[in-house]
């Protein structure tokens, strides 16, 4: 279990989490929702240590995140929302730093490896240095580093972008594989569709403020005729877009 207690994040004046308390349970899939700018990734950041909060506690399995974070990050595999790091690295070099970083046994790593190589459909890549590939390519080389270790808590920043629909598949199965044997996923995802069919559980932010949390079928329950993205664009949607959208009907934008 996760529990985020009273988060605040700022950068000068700029507050990009205010006062976010949200708990996240083992054996679901957990999404953060929200328009760019809510703080979606700004509270993943936190999580995984790239950024470090400016108040407030985080708490992994009863260990707070400021004194044990070395420990949390070993039971943590994480898709960063852009896959252009490690450029200079070949995809198999990426994955043998990972795998040494988390003490990963040659056997184990082997045998995991081959499995992931496959269902990805990399076999032909593993010596390419990633600066070489696709956007997609990219994506697919550092999911594979995240789950490699096979760590209890997958943090996937937009992990779908780019990915072809086989590979957005094959992560969708494995998300729930893994959260089956108990364990935890955590995403971001502009696609409230996606969102619809993977979460058990949401955090849906507004401007660094959390303004849903919760079951998912609870949510959609409050509207028991209207998708996701319906919903969602009711709670933190412009309002008068349909006017909006009037006004640019009306402009000669193409000319």
């Amino acid at each position: 279990m996760i529990t985020f207690e009273h988060i605040r994040k700022t950068y000068g004046d700029k507050t990009a989490i205010a006062d976010l308390s949200l708990t996240i349970p083992d054996g679901k899939i957990f999404g953060f929702l929200g328009h760019n700018g809510a703080g979606k990734s700004t509270t993943i950041k936190s999580l995984v240590s790239i950024i470090q909060q400016t108040s407030g506690d985080i708490i992994v399995n009863g260990m707070n995140l400021t004194e044990d974070r070395l420990k949390i990050k070993q039971k943590i595999g994480y898709v960063p929302d852009s896959p252009d790091i490690f450029l200079e690295l070949t995809a198999n070099d990426y994955w043998n730093l990972i795998t040494s970083a988390y003490q990963v046994s040659e056997e184990v790593k082997k045998a995991r490896l081959i499995k992931l190589v496959n269902l990805f459909n990399m076999q032909d890549e593993v010596e390419t240095p990633i600066s070489d590939f696709s956007h997609g390519m990219r994506q697919k080389t550092i999911i594979i580093g995240a789950l490699l270790p096979d760590p209890d808590i997958w943090i996937l920043d937009e992990p779908m972008t780019g990915l072809d629909p086989q590979a957005t598949y094959d992560l969708k199965q494995l998300m729930r594989a893994h959260v089956q044997k108990g364990k935890m996923v955590i995403f971001s995802t502009h696609n409230l569709a996606t969102a619809e069919e993977l979460c058990d559980e949401v955090a849906i932010l507004k401007q660094g403020k959390l303004v849903y949390n919760g079951s998912l079928d609870k949510l959609l329950a409050t509207m028991p005729d209207a998708s996701l993205e319906t919903i969602y664009l009711k709670m933190i949607g412009r309002q008068n877009d349909s006017q909006i959208v009037k006004d640019l009907e009306g402009d000669d934008l193409g000319e």
